[in-house]
């Protein structure tokens, strides 16, 4: 098999488009395809070929990335490409989908013939654009060679977690992952929150911290967003944020954990997305401290 594959990518959202121009550098033929075409359309001038349906983006396609919002999102945009799927393509399921989820979707590959890969991805709009995610894979020994150079396009390091995507362990470990960032990303726009509502300049925070083990850069760059009033583009989204606080909560409660963190992260979230940010960086969550949605960001 050449190392040069035709890529189906369906949903051009932030991450779906960085790695669809990632694909297109890396010498792949890539089609394109969102919900709403107008999103996937500026990928035409880096050379992908954007078409109207699933199922012409995925008609010969070696290997389908799926980057949409959830799970039932990607099983319904699979079933619309169904009649075009070929038994033995390889697909790569990169949407945050949740531990159930995943069931269903390595379920519909078995009926279908399709080799399933778990891979969910680390990583904003900032290393998405410049191929820098860390890939979480898992999947088949057998058929690497097809995704490998999917995820040396998109990603700057895989780390593989099994054999068997039906198992969830890429995506287990990716709820891990995000529920560490989604809790930073909440406790920065508290204590930024707390700060204003108790006139303490936040430089005297950072200047406390600076250089110790509480000092984190993330903090520092989520904390700039808010300060400098730069919350869009978003480098991940509040909406999304919010879903995927909910997929957290749900995998705790599956296995007798309440999480009361990630529940307080998910209704901060949902609180935010209700003000009107739920498309501006995760980092708007901060307004979810305040009855008012305009509160001065910069106080």
């Amino acid at each position: 098999m050449t190392d040069k594959l035709t890529v189906s990518v369906l949903g051009t959202g932030i991450m779906g488009a960085a790695m669809a121009r990632n694909l297109v550098r890396a010498g792949h033929t890539v089609r394109a395809w969102n919900r709403s075409r107008d999103k996937a359309e500026p990928l035409a001038a880096d050379g992908a070929h954007v078409v109207d349906t699933p199922l012409e983006a995925v008609e010969g396609a070696d290997v389908v990335l799926t980057m949409l919002y959830d799970g039932p999102s990607a099983l319904d945009v699979m079933r619309q490409a169904a009649p075009a799927l070929r038994a033995g393509t390889a697909w790569v399921q990169s949407t945050t989908a949740g531990i159930e989820a995943v069931v269903e979707l390595a379920d519909f590959a078995r009926e279908k013939g399709l080799v399933f890969y778990d891979a969910p991805v680390l990583g904003t709009r900032q290393p998405a654009e410049a191929g820098q995610l860390l890939v979480l894979a898992a999947g088949p020994v057998d058929g690497r060679e097809a995704v490998t150079p999917v995820f040396d396009a998109v990603g700057a390091r895989t780390v593989w977690t099994g054999e068997d995507g039906a198992a969830g362990s890429a995506t287990r470990l990716k709820l891990v992952a995000n529920s560490w960032v989604l809790s930073v990303t909440n406790a920065t726009g508290e204590v930024l929150a707390l700060a204003k509502a108790l006139d303490v300049d936040p430089q005297s925070f950072f200047d406390a911290i600076a250089g110790g083990p509480l000092d984190m850069g993330y903090l520092r760059a989520k904390a700039g967003l808010i300060l400098n009033d730069q919350l869009s583009p978003a480098a991940f989204a509040v909406g999304t944020a919010a879903k995927d606080a909910r997929l957290i909560v749900e995998a705790g409660e599956r296995h007798g954990l309440r999480l009361d963190v990630a529940a307080a992260s998910a209704e901060r979230f949902a609180r935010a997305a209700a003000q009107g940010h739920a498309d501006e960086d995760m980092a708007a969550a901060y307004f979810a401290s305040f009855d008012e949605k305009d509160a001065n960001a910069g106080g």
